[in-house]
């Protein structure tokens, strides 16, 4: 190897590298103790960019409203190359559009029209896009010609795309099209076959470059250039075909075979066109024989022997390119030896099964078997067969069939015994099964689980629930193991509705399984109902729905309605009709509401079990308006200063009130007249009312009465009360049969003796009670 070359760790390093000498295609040779491998080939190739020649351009003369090519001529290079040009100087560069183009493919700039502002010197840049070296040519004078202008001509196509472009599967195809002609030609573009361009597919530089990106097979085919002015059109054609490099569907693995056995490998390419193949074994073309053969990239070797090992590739290629895969082959030749598959040391079976007893010693090529039990060599009955990979199987196992089992395996390069002790044993049996069950919710039960099996054999008992392990250390607190050794009852305790479902009791030893199973019902009280709605609303009704919810086995008997207000506590049961809702009927009225208060009702499923939970509550909703229908109560009064009449009540709470507009009637009149005197108070909350007026004489009896009302109209008044007007400042102690009246002195003239002194106490009827009055002097 030259001084030049040196390799780290399989790398190739070039010092100094030189074009002339060192440009071409390389492999790398992997070799080891198994062989040899070849790499894909790597073209190492120097990108560069000479300078332009430097002798001058000739002038171009074109006359106005006529195209031109003004050329570029790239020097001598190597790599992929970006192309501008200059107006005059630097950096005033030639802006394209729909007049002017710069084909990135010849590097030449056409004008389709020259206009009187296109005069001047055009100086073509190249730049290396891998290096980025910039090299600038001669500029180039262009000039009017004296001789007039140019006339209207159609188009004429300068830069076109060739007739055939292979494109490669997921690159970008550039197609450009540009054309000379006056007025300036309009670009369009189609498909030939008339369908329509995929959304990916962009138009750029004034639709002088159709863009594909990720090429695939379904943008091939055939492509128009349409060029057209009022003069006329022209069109360019030219066709994409596809084309794919090999990728690998099927690769080759490292396999190891015996000898005198037969090896088949197939590797399968796909691409466009179709892969070819090759074989290498150890990096050299694989040479053919009769026992070595290749049909389609699968390779066959019959009759194998040591000297077939190596490593092997897998050549698949198309003029597009070539992949690599690679595998070792590994003939083996050896004498049976069970020290990696040992036979197993005992084999438990019951009574009346089937047993196989395996015999496979590593051995290349394959043993021969034979078996004895005991001294005594194993004959092929109705019952005992021998299997094609070496092994034994006895049918109807019986107790005579207990014994040491011996292999006897047997090729060219030696032999070797192995051993299996075979025990027969009896079956296991469930003697005392559980059974299906129907219980309630919070009842505990036991379901038995008890066994007939082989005293030699250790037994387990497994429960499963609905397919699941059961937990006992999770579950304790519902699930316990109960029994003796051959038994495994299982108890539940505070049954649930969760615990409803399928038990599987599952018996295991060395040798059988049994398993028993039982259904579980768990009735409880029913689950919620479903979508409660309210169909209807009046001022004092509900139309409800609901939906059924689950039964849990136990069918639904009757319903119940609960209401609840933001006045009410917690949720309160409602009148309905049908006053019992039957477990079949799921709808009911919700009677005597309260108007214009809103309201939600929820619904609860009975049975024999019991009350369930209750549904989710239905949207709130709000009863109709209604004309009040309580007056208020405890209307009263009296109190108050001099020429005052005080009226007071209990206001009525907002769930009484039946609608907006709210307020109170108060009415009043003095002991004997007819005629009542009304006023009104709008405030809902106020609870009492003061009549000031001048003529109203202390301790003067009036008839009372308050009323409701709201925007729907007037309620109901209250029953009539008597009520004193003010004898100066009155205070009404516990006792409202005693008033005590202060600061004031007065003759009082209730058929006694006036005294003038500090209090004095009277009766006297009035409204057929007996009142007493304190008058503090």
């Amino acid at each position: 190897m030259e001084y030049r070359y040196k390799l780290h760790g399989g790398n190739l390093v070039l010092i100094n590298p030189d074009r002339n000498r060192d440009t071409g295609s390389y492999q790398c040779f992997a070799t080891n103790s198994l062989g040899t491998i070849v790499s894909r080939e790597a073209k190492l190739q120097f990108a560069y960019l000479e300078n332009f020649k430097t002798k001058m351009r000739s002038t171009v003369s074109v006359r106005e409203g006529q195209g031109v090519v003004l050329l570029c001529g790239p020097p001598p290079h190597s790599g992929e190359l970006s192309y501008a040009w200059i107006f005059n100087e630097y950096p005033s560069f030639v802006e394209e559009d729909s007049r002017r183009f710069v084909s990135q493919e010849t590097g030449h700039l056409y004008i389709a029209k020259v206009e009187t502002s296109d005069v001047g010197n055009y100086t073509c840049v190249v730049t290396s896009t891998v290096t980025n070296a910039r090299v600038l040519g001669s500029p180039t004078p262009l000039v009017l010609r004296s001789d007039g202008v140019m006339g209207e001509y159609e188009p004429k196509i300068e830069v076109q795309f060739p007739e055939t472009l292979p494109a490669a599967k997921g690159s970008t195809v550039k197609l450009e099209c540009f054309a000379l002609g006056n007025p300036v030609p309009q670009i369009n573009w189609r498909r030939s076959d008339g369908l329509p361009f995929s959304n990916k597919i962009k138009l750029r530089k004034f639709s002088g470059v159709l863009e594909i990106p990720n090429f695939q097979q379904e943008d091939a085919g055939s492509y128009e250039c349409i060029a057209e002015n009022s003069r006329g059109k022209n069109v360019a054609r030219g066709r994409l075909t596809y084309y794919a490099k090999p990728h690998w569907v099927q690769l080759i693995r490292d396999v190891e075979i015996a000898v005198e056995d037969s090896l088949y490998w197939e590797c399968r390419a796909s691409g466009k066109p179709k892969p070819s193949y090759r074989w290498l074994k150890n990096g050299e073309a694989l040479a053919l024989e009769e026992r070595i053969q290749i049909e389609n990239g699968a390779l066959t070797i019959s009759n194998l022997n040591v000297t077939d090992s190596g490593m092997f590739q897998c050549i698949a290629e198309n003029k597009h390119g070539l992949i690599y895969s690679s595998a070792e082959l590994k003939v083996v030749a050896s004498a049976p030896d069970f020290s990696k598959t040992p036979m197993k040391k005992l084999i438990q079976v019951q009574v009346g099964s089937e047993v196989s007893l395996d015999c496979k010693p590593r051995a290349s090529p394959r043993a021969l078997s034979s078996w004895k039990k005991g001294d005594v060599l194993v004959q092929e009955t109705d019952r005992i067969s021998f299997l094609k990979d070496g092994g034994l199987k006895i049918a109807n196992v019986t107790k005579a069939d207990v014994g040491i089992y011996t292999c006897i395996a047997e090729n060219q390069f030696g032999k070797a015994n192995g051993s299996t002790h075979l025990v027969v044993t009896e079956p296991t049996r469930i003697i005392l099964a559980p059974s299906n069950m129907d219980v309630s919710v919070g009842e505990s039960i036991i379901l038995p689980c008890q066994v007939q099996h082989d005293p030699l054999l250790d037994i387990t008992f497994t429960w499963y629930f609905n397919g699941a392990l059961t937990d006992f250390k999770k579950d304790g607190s519902h699930f316990e193991k109960v029994g003796g050794s051959s038994s495994g009852d299982l108890m539940i305790r505070n049954i649930q509705l969760k615990h409803s479902g399928r038990y599987v009791c599952m018996v295991q030893t060395e040798v059988d399984s049994v398993s028993s199973a039982a259904d579980l019902i768990v009735r409880g009280s029913p689950g919620p109902p479903e979508n409660v709605k309210v169909d209807e609303i009046t001022d004092t009704t509900a139309q409800l729905s609901w939906k059924e919810g689950t039964d849990n086995h136990s069918p639904v008997i009757s319903y119940s309605v609960q209401a609840r207000t933001p006045f009410s506590v917690g949720w309160q049961t409602a009148t309905t009709v049908p006053e019992v809702i039957d477990g079949k009927t799921h709808t009911a009225t919700v009677v005597e509401l309260n108007p214009w208060v809103e309201y939600e009702f929820r619904v609860v499923a009975s049975n024999k079990i019991g009350g369930g939970e209750p549904s989710l509550p239905s949207e709130k909703v709000r009863t109709e308006e209604a004309v009040p229908e309580v007056p208020p109560s405890e209307v009263s009064g009296g109190g108050g200063s001099r020429s005052e009449l005080v009226i007071t009540w209990d206001v009525i709470p907002e769930e009484l009130q039946n609608g907006e507009g709210f307020g109170y009637v108060v009415a009043f009149r003095p002991l004997g007249v007819t005629n009542w005197i009304q006023t009104v108070v709008t405030s809902p909350d106020t609870p009492r009312y003061v009549f000031r007026n001048d003529s109203i004489l202390p301790f003067s009896l009036y008839e009372v009465k308050v009323g409701v009302y709201n925007n729907k109209g007037e309620g109901p008044f209250s029953p009539v009360t008597a009520v004193f007007s003010a004898l100066c400042q009155m205070i009404l102690p516990n006792d409202k049969s005693v008033y005590i009246f202060r600061a004031c002195k007065f003759k009082v003239r209730l058929g006694c003796t006036v005294w003038y002194i500090r209090y004095i106490k009277c009766s006297f009827d009035l409204m057929f009670s007996t009142y007493d009055v304190f008058i503090k002097m």
